[in-house]
């Protein structure tokens, strides 16, 4: 639905921009003339403007010379003076008339050169309409679309090694991706699939009841072979998961199948084929890759265990050492205070010694006078 929506859109739009271009092209022809007209029309009032100056002022000075023949210089300067004012106004009005006449053409031309960028782009617009609609026009271009933007989705989350594009299963078949997931999921297959033709023709107004009623069944019938061909080629026992996914690019196409075709939807459960669009398929993704990562952790646990042991092992090591040289610490602190107090006894020692305060003064010896007789 989104893709008829899409071209009716891009018809609309181009016809519109016919329709605009016609349009703007008129404007713009008609935006020169007026331009050439307005410019004829400015030119002739400034010269008519000038001629009639030029009269009255040749008029006015046939006059002065005719009725002022007698007069002084003095008069003369007056004049002449007169006539220099007269010719700086008359400038003076005439550089305000060109000044205005050029901002006019000014902003013409500003106006014209947006109309071209305006046209030009678009020119452009046209051009890639034009190239999308014939990209989507042919199976094998919409084909290789749809694989391009599954590539795209995918190369973006996941990891190289949890993908293969173009990847072949047994008995010579190719899938668009094949997801390569930790067990107990395995590999998944996904194949991208693009109904647009019957899908517009369904949804073409233009078209007859009965006609959009056939597409509606051939577009239904598309379907369900699609989810057949995926059920049957790319669920390999043994070999890929009990399931697979059909990747279609379109979200109007998606969403048409799911709003509106739930027959459709019951049957490719049956047949273990999970439908996905861009958005959902991206959902899809992102939950494989937490998986894949949860995985790959769980993998590394034993090496995460082996070095938080050394590592408890040189903590360990560290804090007998760092004991160790706690007491070191200590007993150096211990030794030096047991140095402070010997400092201490040797400082004061030296002060008595300085200030000659012996620990007992000696008595001097007594002389005893001894009697004849009196000696033994």
């Amino acid at each position: 639905m989104s893709e008829t929506i899409f071209l009716a859109v891009g018809v609309g739009i181009v016809a519109a921009l016919v329709v605009l271009v016609i349009k703007l092209a008129t404007q713009l022809q008609a935006l020169r003339d007026l331009a050439a007209r307005q410019s004829e029309t400015l030119e002739q009032r400034h010269r008519a403007m000038l001629l009639d100056l030029h009269d009255g002022l040749t008029r006015q000075g046939d006059r002065l010379t005719s009725t002022l023949a007698d007069n002084t210089q003095r008069l003369q300067q007056q004049l002449q003076n007169g006539l220099e004012q007269i010719g700086g106004k008359v400038n003076e009005r005439l550089e305000e008339g060109f000044k205005k006449t050029n901002e006019t053409f000014t902003s013409v031309m500003a106006r014209l050169a947006t109309i071209d960028e305006a046209q030009k782009k678009i020119e452009t617009l046209t051009g890639s309409v034009v190239s999308l609609q014939q990209l989507l026009g042919s199976k094998s271009s919409r084909g290789a679309f749809g694989e391009v933007q599954l590539e795209a989705l995918v190369r973006d989350i996941l990891p190289p090694a949890a993908f293969q594009m173009q990847a072949t299963l047994p008995g010579n078949v190719r899938v668009d991706c094949l997801l390569r997931l930790p067990e107990p999921t395995g590999a998944i297959a996904i194949d991208s699939k693009f109904p647009l033709e019957n899908y517009q023709r369904m949804l073409d107004p233009a078209l007859a009841e009965a006609e959009r009623a056939q597409a509606l069944r051939q577009f239904k019938a598309d379907i369900r072979k699609h989810i057949d061909d995926i059920g049957d080629k790319y669920i390999v026992r043994g070999v890929t998961s009990d399931g697979a996914v059909m990747f279609v690019p379109a979200e109007a196409v998606f969403a048409e199948i799911h709003a509106h075709h739930r027959d459709l939807v019951d049957h490719a459960f049956a047949r273990r084929v999970w439908i996905v669009s861009p958005t959902t398929l991206m959902a899809i993704l992102n939950t494989a890759r937490a998986v894949i990562k949860d995985v790959e952790t769980r993998r590394q646990v034993h090496i995460i265990k082996d070095e938080l042991a050394r590592l408890g092992k040189d903590f360990s090591r560290f804090d007998d050492r760092l004991r160790k040289l706690a007491d070191h610490i200590r007993q150096a602190h211990e030794d030096a205070q047991q140095v402070q107090i010997s400092g201490r006894k040797l400082t004061q020692r030296f002060e008595s010694i300085e200030r000659v305060e012996l620990d007992a003064p000696q008595q001097p010896p007594q002389l005893r006078v001894v009697a004849p007789g009196d000696e033994e």
